[in-house]
């Protein structure tokens, strides 16, 4: 217990003084990894908990990120206040998903392409509607300002992703030890026997993804005003959705560390290939990063976190 405690307030301290310390270039690996570890985590309450793959969370990101924009340009309104906004529309949108999938019974690779269409139709929408830019995009214009969510350097940018992620992990923490995070994991592996027991399986879905999707939206708002563009191409694309649900994936869904570690990973091995193998063929880092995965997937399968618990655990059993 004591060693927890001193291995948990040593990573605070140098969470807490490593953006000081760092380049601008880590700055901003290190905003991008809390950032998609962030997203991981908030896809993880569907995804990994409640075993409901989802490939359209871009489109609660982006109605995150649009919100926020269009209430601050149009209304005046704080991108804070829009943050809100943003994560409440996500909610009800997800409801309308939930239902005409988990109503219907749609399962794995069906609910997977009714989130996928929902995403791209939601792209094309926005192509076509002026007052998101069209395919021009909402840029944005940078007044410093904490109230309008814009910051002066990295730093607040840093800190303000690393409470973003705080809050996914400890709204995660407080799932994973409740009731209805024992339904979820019940509902996830095997759904017919949860009902059979009377879980109201369909309930605690909608309640998973109205969560998932809330969260994800606010992690759209961090983004409009750390890039200060949004195009539907890129937000809404099925590439974002992708880069959302791998983190998780990777690292070992279903747990609170795994879409942490899996962000971490992947942003490492990212920037291995972009500083190694950039200034070879053209895409050949692209290249480089893809063949890095696979070999990442193949030797660890189940994810980081619970593969190396167990190496963990095993090695404990031996010499105990």
């Amino acid at each position: 217990m004591i060693l927890r405690i001193v291995i948990g307030l040593a990573a605070g301290a140098a969470l807490l003084l490593l953006p000081f310390v760092a380049s601008s270039v880590w700055q901003n690996l290190l905003i991008t990894t809390f950032y998609f570890a962030y997203l991981g985590q908030a896809w993880n309450v569907l995804g990994g908990y409640a075993g409901q793959l989802s490939l359209g969370h871009a489109a609660f990101f982006s109605i995150g990120a649009y919100t926020s924009v269009v209430l601050h340009t149009h209304l005046g309104l704080s991108p804070w206040v829009g943050l809100l906004a943003g994560a409440a529309l996500a909610a009800v949108v997800s409801q309308g998903i939930g239902f005409l999938g988990f109503r219907f019974g749609l399962r794995g690779f069906y609910f997977i392409l009714l989130t996928l269409a929902v995403a791209e139709i939601l792209r094309l929408v926005a192509l076509h509607l002026p007052i998101l830019g069209g395919y021009t995009g909402l840029f944005i214009n940078f007044t410093p300002n904490p109230w309008q969510f814009q910051f002066k350097g990295k730093i607040p940018y840093y800190f303000v992703a690393l409470s973003f992620l705080g809050l996914a992990s400890g709204v995660v923490w407080l799932i994973e030890r409740s009731k209805f995070g024992v339904y979820l994991v019940a509902i996830r592996e095997d759904e017919d026997a949860a009902e059979a027991l009377g879980v109201d399986t369909f309930r605690y879905k909608m309640l998973a993804y109205a969560v998932s999707a809330a969260l994800t939206a606010l992690g759209g708002t961090f983004y409009a005003y750390y890039q200060f563009y949004l195009q539907p191409n890129t937000v809404l694309s099925m590439h974002h959705s992708v880069d959302i649900m791998i983190r998780p994936i990777v690292g070992g869904s279903g747990t609170i560390l795994g879409p942490i570690l899996g962000s971490f990973l992947l942003e490492l091995l990212g920037e291995f290939s972009r500083t190694y193998f950039a200034t070879g063929a053209a895409g050949l880092y692209v290249v480089i990063y893809g063949l890095l995965l696979i070999v990442v997937v193949l030797f660890l399968p189940r994810g980081v976190y619970p593969t190396l618990l167990g190496w963990v655990r095993r090695a404990l059993a031996r010499h105990a």
